[in-house]
């Protein structure tokens, strides 16, 4: 029984003298169990166990001194009971700064430290709890926008097959259209053709009437000229006065064929209207073959492993830094606009750009406008969990790189709730 409680006593001294170790965590108390001597941890020296914490630096690891500022590479061990532990450098020990909500880094200096740990880790656990909640609300939302991707998906394949089928359509009506062009331009030259040689004709036949009135044959028809040659048909006998010899003189020179065909004008308007329909039939499929090409490049996009970012597409995000608005529109391009109305590219759609773990945890934007005297502009986009999409800052950490916090429920990812998010508590 005595020895017992001396076995007790002694085990007890132990633990008290293993306590007294200031600045070392669990797991290194075993380096410090009380004995003779002490071996430096990296097993470089052995000294007497009175010399640890002795304010004098003895091993070269500085293992010696974990609960003094002894040694320049020494680490002191805040335990923080009820919030997180941490090291700090052994130099902040007793400089009158308190460095461990413990305030067990001050236990001989003037410095008057409250232990603050236990309202800092309900603080803590208190944010944690909100980004659980918010993380659980973003999965949510994320699962309704996921489904949602797959209905667009599904709408934007059929858009696509409308949209090929009107091209269909459009290729025949217009190669219907070019035909009928080209049957109107075809009877428009030869109703031309036609009317050239009757007008060829009525010349000649004028000029020979011309000369058989010009009796001088000096160029010119006079009135007694048309009244020495023309006679009215059923009354031989009466003569032109010289109002009538100067009115038909007037309608029987050639200006008169000026007069434009009807065939002509009729072939001219049919060339006119075919070359107009057939202009806005080509138009029109230009027009769908763009929308066509647009939309299959948006399709080739990769939204992510459940199409979870397709919704995404076609929408814009603005927000407000100082003087300046920056405009990210995911999977097209990131604009800065100066209060001025200067708009600057800062980089296009480029990739994905996130870890192995998460690829689409970041989005690369590249190509921007070129800085003066410095490279081209480029963004990369962080995205972040969170329960409404919108950006969140905007940072240029070097010169025309810059850096978006985007926040949207579909950066929320499940291994994160597994995880409990971390926190040493």
């Amino acid at each position: 029984m005595r020895r017992h409680i001396i076995m007790a006593v002694v085990f007890w001294s132990v633990c008290v003298d293993s306590r007294k170790i200031r600045g070392i965590s669990l797991s290194y108390k075993r380096f410090y169990r009380e004995r003779k001597s002490f071996l430096c941890i990296d097993g470089s020296k052995m000294i007497p166990f009175e010399q640890v914490n002795d304010d004098y630096c003895d091993c070269e690891d500085g293992s010696d001194e974990p609960g003094t500022a002894a040694c320049p590479g020494g680490r002191f061990y805040c335990s923080n009971l009820g919030f997180r532990p941490h090291y700090i450098p052994s130099s902040r020990v007793n400089d009158g700064i308190c460095d461990c909500c413990d305030a067990s880094d001050e236990y001989n200096s003037h410095a008057h430290c409250q232990n603050s740990c236990r309202n800092l880790g309900q603080r803590e656990r208190a944010d944690v709890e909100g980004q659980m909640r918010t993380l659980d609300e973003g999965l949510r939302l994320k699962q309704q926008l996921i489904e949602e991707g797959v209905l667009l998906w599904r709408e934007k394949q059929a858009q696509l097959r409308d949209l090929q089928q009107v091209a269909e359509d459009l290729q025949i009506k217009l190669e219907e259209h070019r035909r009928r062009k080209h049957e109107a331009d075809r009877l428009k030259e030869q109703t031309l053709k036609a009317g050239d040689r009757g007008h060829r004709h009525q010349n000649r036949t004028v000029t020979s009437i011309f000369q058989i009135l010009d009796s001088n044959k000096d160029g010119r028809i006079t009135v007694n000229e048309v009244q020495a040659k023309v006679a009215f048909i059923q009354d031989e006998e009466r003569s032109l006065s010289e109002d009538e010899a100067v009115i038909k003189g007037t309608y029987g020179v050639p200006a008169s064929l000026a007069d434009e065909d009807p065939n002509i004008e009729a072939a001219e308007r049919d060339a006119v209207r075919e070359d107009t329909d057939l202009k806005k039939v080509e138009e029109a499929y230009e027009t769908v073959n763009m929308e066509i090409s647009d939309l299959r490049n948006k399709l080739t996009i990769d939204y992510g492993t459940d199409r979870e970012f397709l919704f995404l597409n076609s929408q814009c995000y603005q927000l407000k830094v100082y003087e300046y608005t920056y405009t990210l529109c995911p999977f097209n391009q990131v604009t800065q606009k100066s209060a001025v109305g200067t708009e600057v590219s800062l980089g296009k759609w480029g990739t994905w750009a996130g870890t192995p773990e998460n690829q689409y945890s970041r989005m690369r934007y590249e190509s921007g406008e070129p800085c003066w005297q410095g490279p081209t502009r480029n963004t990369m986009v962080t995205l972040t969990c969170g329960t409404e999409t919108a950006l969140r800052s905007v940072k240029e950490p070097s010169k025309c790189q810059y850096i978006v916090d985007f926040q949207t429920p579909v950066a929320c990812q499940p291994v994160l709730k597994q995880q409990g998010i971390h926190s040493e508590l």
